[in-house]
């Protein structure tokens, strides 16, 4: 790409993300939204995030991990576990680090 098509590509997605964020901002009123739709959008978040990490979690390099020696499986393990005893996130967090980090930097796993 020449510097110029890249600058129109800036500008262009740029505008399409000003677009796209304020849309909801326009209308003078609340748009009704179907009930079954308000109560699946309070899932949408969870999804998203879900959506993100899975594949994360069991794959590397595009590939499924063939091996339990990997440092993101404990920590997962842990700080799920830590949810679900405190259900605190900054805390889940901190856990699923502090058994990340040893193993990943220390092991090298």
């Amino acid at each position: 790409m020449t510097a110029w098509e890249t600058c129109i590509a800036i500008v262009g997605l740029a505008a399409i993300t000003v677009l796209t964020r304020c849309f909801f901002l326009l209308p003078d009123r609340e748009l009704p939204l179907p009930d079954w739709l308000r109560r699946g959008l309070r899932y949408a978040p969870l999804a998203a995030l879900a959506a993100v990490l899975a594949p994360e979690l069991v794959m590397r390099d595009g590939a499924f991990l063939t091996t339990l020696a990997d440092a993101r499986l404990p920590a997962t393990l842990a700080a799920v576990a830590f949810y679900f005893w405190r259900r605190s996130i900054l805390g889940t967090i901190a856990v699923g680090m502090a058994v990340y980090l040893p193993l990943h930097v220390g092991l090298g796993w």
